[in-house]
């Protein structure tokens, strides 16, 4: 059952839950009204406790990600990529994961980040510019941040071939936008994960928008469609349902740890904000578009079901909004106390035994940066 206490099954639920069928195209198990739904191929056992954890796991994850758009406004961090909106596709997937899988992320999966157990800090050590990495990927299988769009495509197919090779008993999940899929790595990484069965999901968050160009400029086919295209499997999950990505994603990882290969999931959500701290989504989306997805809210869908299934009260929810706000506070604070790091780390860590030229060019890094010390003393 795992933490989230919501568990898969392959057949659909002949239960009382039933609102309406769904077209087998688009998976979705909480509408957004927050009524639980039927598939045809897809249903999930839920318990008020596994449903709480999944509430506050998103609250946490907004406020943590809001927390990162104000420190930015007031330069304490370069950049922030904001995850709102798409708390539901990366609490739901991140939480699919056993302990022995890997993650790929790219720059805005800060929920799977929290849902790994990752340290918030180091995620705005990144941004704040004091790291060159963050983190150790070997902590909790969550490896670094890739901001090479569609990159950490091909580096976790690389990856999930050489697990299966060694035999283990694990799978690997790579996160990319809609927009990383115009790009060569993406389609290189299907077709070398489907020729070698390799145990990898690829999770695309379509939340509309590739900075400022729409999904229908860079595709006339649903992107998961463009699986059948390399010979695996796509499906397409309401990305603003938490269940359903849960649901999808466990069910992709159990084919992978099988050695049936990859399989695509298209979360079809909405990015809230801007791109970055540094877009202005104003300047090419319709505002009356924001306020049609903010009806599709994940946390608000998930908040509707607790409270008329009675598994949730006021009360409850206050004590999840402290706990976030306190979550918030805690990274403000020690984003805050992060001190500069000696600009002369970078030379210490590229090779492991150390290198003629990378000490010769450390050396006159060093002469240079005295020179000003020495200029500030007279």
């Amino acid at each position: 059952m795992g933490r989230a206490g919501v568990a898969d099954r392959s057949r659909k639920s002949d239960g009382g839950d039933a609102h309406r069928p769904q077209s087998a195209e688009f998976i979705q198990l909480l509408t957004p009204e927050g009524e639980l739904t039927t598939h045809p191929e897809f249903a999930v056992e839920v318990t008020p406790e596994g449903l709480r954890g999944l509430y506050e796991d998103m609250a946490r994850a907004r406020a943590v990600d809001a927390e990162g758009i104000v420190l930015q406004r007031q330069g304490e961090l370069g950049l922030w990529p904001s995850l709102l909106g798409q708390e539901a596709a990366q609490i739901g997937s991140g939480r699919a994961l056993a302990d022995r899988d890997h993650v790929f992320p790219s720059y805005r999966d800060h929920g799977v980040a929290l849902s790994r157990g990752m340290d918030p800090a180091d995620l705005f050590a990144l941004f704040r510019g004091v790291s060159h990495g963050g983190w150790d990927p070997a902590e909790h299988n969550f490896h670094l941040y890739t901001l090479v769009i569609g990159a950490q495509t091909l580096h976790a197919t690389g990856y999930a071939m050489g697990l299966a090779k060694d035999g283990a008993d694990a799978a690997v999940v790579v996160y990319f936008g809609d927009g990383a899929t115009s790009q060569g790595d993406v389609s290189e990484a299907f077709n070398f994960a489907v020729l070698n069965d390799a145990p990898v999901v690829f999770f695309c968050q379509n939340n509309q928008w590739a900075i400022s160009e729409p999904t229908e400029k860079q595709t006339r086919v649903p992107l998961y469609r463009r699986a059948s295209g390399f010979g695996f499997p796509g499906v397409r999950v309401d990305g603003n349902d938490v269940l359903a990505c849960l649901a999808v994603t466990r069910w992709a990882l159990e084919r992978a740890r099988n050695g049936e290969g990859p399989t695509l999931i298209e979360a079809y959500t909405y990015r809230m904000g801007a791109h970055t701290t540094s877009d202005d989504p104003t300047r090419y989306r319709d505002a009356t578009e924001v306020e049609e997805w903010r009806g599709k809210d994940p946390i608000a869908r998930l908040g509707a079901l607790l409270t008329s299934r009675g598994w949730a009260d006021e009360a409850y929810f206050a004590e999840v909004d402290g706990r976030c706000r306190q979550a918030a506070k805690d990274v403000r604070e020690r984003v805050r106390a992060m001190t500069v790091p000696d600009p002369g780390l970078m030379f210490r860590h590229g090779y492991a035994d150390g290198h003629a030229l990378v000490d010769e060019e450390y050396a006159q890094f060093t002469a240079y940066t005295a020179a000003f010390a020495d200029s500030e003393g007279c």
